[in-house]
């Protein structure tokens, strides 16, 4: 009987349960979840990849910045928050983020206004890189990300043209500072949305998710979240059929 029974566990394995993290650097959040084993992990990933088009990009790279600011203009303005998610093109799915602070310098100390609107408090910038220690902590990421490699190909997704046709040229240009040139093209996700809906977002984000009956994370104009809001929007319109292409013209400078 003993034999019999040792013979069964040999032809038949246990299942094995398989747990996985979030693994993003900077903001990982660190839920645990169980998970069915790897066989079952395979069949739904493939089901998954299956059921959505084919992108011209093996990867998005979805930034949304968030920036000093008051109830009249601020001259210069300049990046407090720079994320960044790096978003697979077949999955859909987050694999990597980029995420930091950067502190002003023209106008260090932040207004009422801007904490209010962005929830960034002062002691979330002070310490923190410039924008050049930043621009150069993001080359490191992409590097590391593979995301250099000529034969990776990869495009930015910002939720307007505003993030990398006018704030970051406008403040490298204040700064003395060469603009790297995978900032210079971009998808404006408000203009790929109308493409896919007929219908111009007039509210943005919000106006975007409640066209696909999506819900808010987190925060609105929190740079961290508004990436995580904008990359469900993609998924969505992805899985609706959309293929996302580059909607700006390329910029030289």
């Amino acid at each position: 009987m003993r034999l019999l029974q040792r013979c069964v566990q040999i032809l038949l394995p246990p299942q094995r349960t398989v747990f996985s993290t979030e693994s993003l650097c900077g903001l990982c959040q660190g839920s645990v979840r169980p998970r069915l084993s790897s066989n079952s992990l395979l069949r739904a990933s493939v089901a998954g990849m299956a059921s959505l088009p084919q992108q011209r990009y093996q990867y998005f790279l979805v930034l949304d910045f968030e920036a000093t600011c008051d109830t009249t203009p601020i001259q210069p303005q300049e990046i407090i928050e720079f994320p960044i998610l790096k978003l697979n093109g077949q999955t859909m799915e987050i694999e990597s983020i980029f995420h930091t602070y950067v502190q002003p310098v023209y106008n260090p100390q932040l207004t009422p206004f801007c904490t209010e609107l962005t929830g960034i408090i002062q002691s979330m910038v002070e310490g923190q890189p410039t924008l050049q220690q930043a621009l150069q902590m993001v080359a490191e990421w992409m590097d590391k990300e593979n995301l250099l490699n000529p034969d990776v190909s990869s495009v930015f997704v910002t939720c307007g043209d505003w993030d990398l046709k006018t704030m970051l040229p406008g403040q490298c240009q204040h700064l003395g500072l060469q603009v790297p040139d995978y900032f210079k093209q971009w998808i404006n996700l408000k203009k790929a949305y109308s493409f896919a809906m007929g219908s111009w977002p007039k509210g943005g984000l919000p106006a975007m998710q409640e066209g696909l009956s999506l819900k808010q994370e987190g925060r609105l104009h929190s740079g961290i979240d508004d990436c995580r809001n904008i990359a469900n929007i993609m998924k969505e319109m992805a899985r609706r059929g959309f293929v996302f292409k580059q909607t700006s013209p390329r910029i030289e400078t």
